[in-house]
This record gives C-alpha cells, structure tokens and sequence, in this order.
C-alpha cells in the first residue's frame, strides 16, 4: 500500500448517531390521513393542547369534524378494543404531528429564546436527552443504526448502566399507558443516552 488509509469516519460529523428527523406540524384540513394520528387542537393566537390523537374524518350538514381523544384513552381503546369518548372538534382547529425532512447538516441547533408565530402551533427539533434536565414521562426517540424508534416514552431518569454508560430506560407508549389503566408494569430497554432525543 502506498497511499494513507482512508479514514472510515469521514462522512460522519462525530462519533454520535443523526438526530431523528424533526416533527412537522401542518392543518388536518389539507390532504393527511388522520386515524391515529397524533394531533394538537387550538385556536390561533389561544393556544394549543397536545397528548391527543385523532380518528377518521365525520361530515355533520356542511361542517367538516375530526373525533379527538386523549391519548392514554385512544391506547386503552386500541389494545383493550373499547369504544371510548371521542369529542368532535371542527377540522379547522386540528393540526397533525408528522414526521418532517432531515434538515441540512450544517451543525446548528436552537439555543435559548426561539419565537413562534402564534398562526399555528409548533414543534421543536428533537433534544438529545444529554441536554434535557429531567426526561421520565417523556416522549423519546431512540435511534440505532439509522432507524427511528418511536412511540416510546422515558420511564427513569438518567443513571449509571451496568457496562458504565450513562442510560435511561425506555417503554413503547402502549405499554406506558396501559402501567396507568392496569397497574401493570411496562417492559423496559436500557437504551445508552447518546442513541436517545426527546422528540
């Protein structure tokens, strides 16, 4: 060999794996498929409630609404295969959580005092769990080898793991919520903090 090595990391900013795509928020009276999703409701320049997810669309005369439920009781009717409340809230006041585009790779994150337009809600890019200050109950992303893991909540806080990583131990949100409505204690993953965003 008469050339240098190349270098396997070259491509890769630094040792840490991508962050997960950020979360897009757009209108549920555009063209989204809702059952499941989940959804804020609000008016603009009030505010906006999360934590709720949506079912199918329901015409009533010439007014247009999506069912909304909260989003323990949409788990306990999915698992549990339960009719549940479901209040009808005009389609334009919903807006739906998607998962949006990787943004560009030129290092930056928000810092500090970010303002939004109170036009319509927002989301924030995902946060590495190194840098929140407190994470159980949280939704997180977790992210080996390329994939997105989502759906899953923190259900400790930050500790030192057996092999001397610092972790903290995830659950997907089906078994989060069913810990709540049964008792019953979920199944955890001890995931290292380095492979984990708050979403």
């Amino acid at each position: 060999m008469t050339g240098p090595m190349p270098d396997p990391f070259a491509d890769q900013p630094d040792w840490a794996p991508r962050p997960p795509r950020p979360l897009t928020v757009v209108p549920a009276t555009g063209r989204v498929e809702l059952r499941g999703q989940r959804v804020l409701v609000g008016l603009p320049g009030l505010g906006w409630r999360g934590d709720l997810r949506a079912d199918d669309r329901v015409v009533q005369g010439a007014r247009t609404y999506v069912p909304v439920i909260p989003e323990h009781e949409w788990y306990r009717a999915e698992a549990d295969q339960i009719e549940v409340f479901a209040p009808l809230v005009p389609v334009e006041r919903v807006w739906v959580e998607m998962v949006g585009e990787r943004p560009g790779s030129d290092g930056t994150r928000d810092t500090g005092i970010r303002l939004v337009s109170l036009d319509g809600p927002s989301h924030r890019s995902p946060t590495p769990v190194f840098e929140a200050d407190a994470v159980t109950g949280r939704r997180v992303v977790h992210v080996e080898g390329g994939l997105e893991h989502r759906d899953m909540r923190a259900v400790t806080e930050t500790y030192s793991g057996a092999e001397g990583d610092i972790c903290v131990r995830i659950t997907p949100e089906v078994e989060w919520y069913r810990w709540a409505w049964r008792g019953q204690s979920p199944t955890t993953l001890e995931v290292p903090v380095h492979l984990l965003w708050i979403e």
